[in-house]
């Protein structure tokens, strides 16, 4: 990879915590869209990242009929410090869970799913039999709809978690590289930066021909240059597509990691220029942005407004 690319410079110097900037300002959740997606993942009793991780893109996604859903349960087996997700033993495994989320992909009539799970170190293949049994229920009751997985490391499993997951051929191998390797002991507990590198390697050794994405959180106290090189790292492991979004601490408590600075939009605007000079297929970099977040116009490679525009005929 090229060192002649520079990182973007920080105009916010670090360590310096304010009150949420304006640009945090999202729309409420509200309208029949949001109800009838509320109202089915309580019937078809499923869990969502969008809830258990206090995402502040639900309201928005929600109301226009899409969701991200999170398998395996929802207590983690891992105890990352930037997440809200529950930690702990996790309950029996529920066998039933693909069929009603392959009930809730149909209901929904969605063009695009994004699938994730907490980790399950508890289960001999991390998890890996629920998720191939997620997608091919997924494809019998909903076979319009594309499946992007955002699946765990299953780094305490055996090499076969991840090709059962990829022999199932998702739309999209997604793995969140999270942060800098500098901070990874500290904010991912159970994770490893090379392993997680690994993991998208194989993916896209596995199945060439499948988009593999990856996504990361930026101030946690990070540098510039650090941000630069794992984007480098992910071009190196040919990832195609990248996001990046600004972290919040869930609550403030000492357990989760604080906000070192936030970072700018106009600073977001130069990572997604550095994306498409590296090489991504698509960089989606905001103070917003998660992993599932306009996921199926990252997959196309576009701005959502673009797909807006075609869909009311421009």
């Amino acid at each position: 990879m090229s060192d002649t690319i520079s990182a973007p410079t920080a105009t916010q110097p670090p360590g310096e915590r304010h009150r949420l900037p304006k640009w945090f300002k999202v729309p409420l959740g509200r309208g029949e869209e949001y109800t009838r997606v509320k109202d089915l993942v309580k019937d078809l009793d499923l869990h969502t990242v969008c809830q258990e991780a206090r995402c502040p893109n639900q309201g928005e996604c929600w109301t226009i009929g899409t969701a991200t859903f999170m398998i395996l349960g929802d207590v983690c087996t891992r105890g990352c410090r930037y997440c809200a997700v529950s930690k702990g033993k996790p309950p029996t495994l529920d066998l039933g869970e693909p069929l009603r989320l392959a009930e809730a992909v149909r209901e929904m009539n969605l063009r695009h799913v994004v699938i994730t799970s907490v980790d399950r170190d508890d289960l001999p293949d991390g998890g890996a039999s629920l998720w191939a049994e997620s997608i091919r229920r997924i494809r019998e009751l909903a076979p319009g709809t594309a499946v992007e997985v955002l699946i765990p490391d299953f780094r305490n499993a055996p090499e076969s978690a991840l090709e059962a997951v990829m022999a199932e051929r998702p739309d999209i191998l997604n793995h969140n590289i999270e942060t800098v390797p500098r901070l990874f002991a500290m904010a991912r507990k159970g994770g490893d930066y090379e392993f997680s590198l690994d993991v998208l390697r194989r993916a896209k050794a596995l199945c060439p021909e499948i988009p593999t994405k990856s996504g990361m959180m930026v101030g946690l106290g990070e540098t510039d240059p650090e941000i630069l090189q794992v984007l480098q790292d992910l071009r190196a492991a040919d990832v195609d597509i990248v996001s990046m979004g600004q972290y919040l601490a869930p609550e403030r408590t000492p357990f989760y990691l604080p906000v070192d600075r936030y970072v700018t939009p106009d600073e977001f605007k130069e990572w997604t220029r550095a994306c498409r000079r590296l090489g991504f297929r698509h960089g989606e970099c905001g103070p917003l942005v998660r992993s599932s977040y306009h996921a199926e116009e990252q997959a196309a490679g576009r701005r959502p407004s673009e797909v807006r525009s075609e869909e009311n005929g421009a």
